[in-house]
């Protein structure tokens, strides 16, 4: 398990081979979420970087799902 310490100044520094095993790059921006205790580092992509990404999933046929004129009333 990597640890980091929080600085005087509220930064935390990312362990090396935490950067290397996710390509982290220096000015790199993050999303943080925040749940219960836990903090959530979420690095930001850009789209060029995403382009692919959902290359390999199936995706059900969009003829098996009901119109909202074909739904029953409730």
């Amino acid at each position: 398990m990597l640890q980091a310490k929080l600085s005087s100044k509220f930064q935390l520094s990312i362990p090396k081979a935490m950067r290397h095993a996710l390509d982290l790059k220096a000015g790199q921006e993050f999303t943080l979420l925040a749940r219960g205790r836990i903090i959530e580092l979420i690095p930001q992509r850009s789209v060029k970087e995403a382009r692919g990404m959902l290359s390999g999933c199936e995706c059900a046929d969009s003829s098996e799902y009901r119109d909202r004129t074909e739904r029953s009333p409730e």
